[in-house]
Formats: C-alpha cells, structure tokens, sequence
C-alpha cells in the first residue's frame, strides 16, 4: 500500500548532528516532505547505556511513527542505529534506515592502511564496529577515539557559539597519540555531528588527511527504498525538539538553511 502523498521521511536524531543527512537528502529527493526530530532532552547519547540508549528511541518513535505516520524514519544517529535499530526494526510497521560508521568506503581510501574512527563513547565500544571492521577493514589498522566534545561543540556552533577550538585539538590528539596514530591518512566521522566541524578538524589534522561520512550513503538508501513514491509537501517542513528548542536567531537561521521552517516541541 502507497503512503499518502504528503507523509513525511521521519529523520531522527539525539540533535542536530542528523541535518547532515538532511542535506544530503535535498539533494536527491527535493521535493519530499520531512519531519526532523530532536532528542536533545536526551543528550547526549553517547554517554548513556546501551539499555537506556535502547529504551528511549524505541519509545520515542513508536510514539511519533503512531502520531505523524510518516512513509519512513531515518535514525541519524550513529550511537542509536548500533544499538537500537535492530529492535526498532521488529516493533515498528514502516521501512527504518540507519547509520553506520563509514569503515567499508575509509578502507578503500588509505593509502597508509592506517584509519581513524572518531565517534561517541558508546559507538565505539560496540561489537558491531568489531564486525565492519573485521569484515572491511581486516587488513588495515583502526583506531579508535571516544570525542564527546565534539558532539557538544557542534550543537553549540549552530546557535552561534564559537567552535571549542580544545574539543578539536583533544579529538585530534586522541587519535595521533596512539600507536600508529602519525600514519593515520582517512578519518571515520562515526557521528552525524561531526561533519559540522569539517572544516576546523581538516584544518587541525592537516592536508594530507581525508574524512568520510555516511550521509550520503544514508541519502541514497532512502532514494532507493522511495523511488517510486510520490511527494506532495503540503506545509512547511518543521523541527520537533525533544527538550528546550529555544535556540535563537542563529539556529533559526540554520535550521532554514537546511529547509527547516519552523520548529517545536515535541
């Protein structure tokens, strides 16, 4: 059965880090209606449990798929799709996308065999990062670095604050600082923050070092599973947050950048 014309592609993350894939996304389907929520009461993700990590977004979609019925929901959020997705899968009735850490296309970049992951405290402990790198990256070496601050200096430049240029040089280190750390020449950005701070972490490693993300991927996913649907988008596409979504003229301002027209709470 088609889903009405004017149901929306649910994009869901723990903030904003999921309007990366939201830029994606416009660019391929344009003309698609698309509810982006917020679970910035619950952040940050990556420094919770996997229980309470599991509990919350399966209880929050299934609230929101049940109000605003959308053709298909995007968890945009590395940490919640490595823990939850599975589960999220089997208790709701529409098609859901995750997010998984970019190790198969950074493997087939490196020309040292030396690669980066950058990511939350609980994404990168998980077994299943163990699995794609068994299953992609078994001849290279992946080091791994919990950066939470990236996460926190992301949302806050968003609303206008300056970029925690220490949050940078501490994720930079994490990595470097390890054995091998020197040789690393492509970095995993395994949060869908992370690429909001491209630019200050390119010029931090340096020249020589290349980033990918799975934003594009995510995109093309979704294009595929929609491709022979329709898009009417009847009202403006909006934001729902979670917690206090009072941001200012400066988040406002992002958010329509990405198409975002207006914003409540959820």
């Amino acid at each position: 059965m088609q889903p009405s014309s004017d149901a929306p592609i649910l994009l869901f993350d723990s903030g904003i880090g999921g309007l990366t894939v939201l830029a994606e996304l416009r660019r391929l389907l344009p003309g698609a209606p698309v509810l982006y929520v917020a679970d910035n009461a619950g952040l940050p993700y990556g420094e919770k449990t996997e229980a309470q990590i599991a509990a919350r977004v399966a209880g929050l979609l299934g609230r929101l798929s049940e109000r605003f019925a959308p053709r298909l929901i995007t968890i945009a959020c590395n940490t919640a799709s490595t823990i939850a997705l599975s589960s999220v899968r089997d208790v709701l009735q529409v098609p859901v996308v995750g997010t998984v850490p970019a190790i198969k296309p950074a493997a087939a970049l490196t020309r040292t065999g030396t690669i980066g992951l950058l990511g939350t405290a609980a994404t990168v402990r998980q077994a299943y990062v163990d699995q794609l790198e068994a299953e992609f990256a078994a001849d290279k070496r992946l080091l791994r670095h919990a950066a939470p601050g990236l996460v926190q200096a992301a949302e806050a430049r968003l609303r206008g604050v300056a970029v925690d240029e220490s949050a940078i040089a501490a994720a930079v280190a994490g990595l470097r600082d390890q054995p091998g750390g020197d040789s690393i020449d492509t970095v995993v950005l395994a949060c869908t923050h992370f690429p909001l701070l491209l630019d200050r972490l390119s010029q931090a490693f340096g020249a020589e070092v290349r980033f990918v993300d799975g934003a594009a991927g995510i995109a093309r996913r979704i294009a595929h599973l929609l491709e022979d649907q329709s898009f009417i988008r009847k009202s403006p596409d909006r934001a729902l947050f979670t917690g206090d979504h009072a941001g200012g003229a400066a988040l406002e301002a992002a958010l329509l950048s990405y198409g975002i027209e207006q914003n409540d709470r959820f």
